[in-house]
């Protein structure tokens, strides 16, 4: 499955509403850490069906990151159930993220 590009418009409708666990990464483009972590997320979204993938960018989507006191990048959220069920901050393996799920 592909990686969402995650908004507020469409935040409630993906992640909170979603019959499946939701990762989401908040990243921004000039993150050297986040530009690690995006190709394991992008690699979890194509090589694991059960689980939705979303990305937020922290300078486009300001109200998100303050919404899950999001004080560094890059930031992981695993929401089950419409709930955050797991969080983790910096850069990690691909086996760390997996782990979160």
């Amino acid at each position: 499955m592909s990686v969402l590009t995650l908004t507020k418009d469409n935040f409630t409708q993906e992640a909170v509403q979603s019959d499946k666990p939701v990762l989401i990464d908040f990243w921004a483009p000039w993150c050297g850490p986040c530009r690690m972590v995006s190709p394991i997320v992008d690699e979890i979204a194509e090589e694991t069906p059960n689980i939705k993938v979303g990305k937020v960018n922290v300078d486009e989507q300001p109200e998100l990151a303050a919404q899950f006191g999001v004080m560094s990048i890059p930031t992981l959220i695993v929401m089950k159930n419409g709930k955050v069920a797991n969080t983790a901050v910096g850069s990690r393996s691909k086996q760390s993220i997996l782990g979160m799920l």
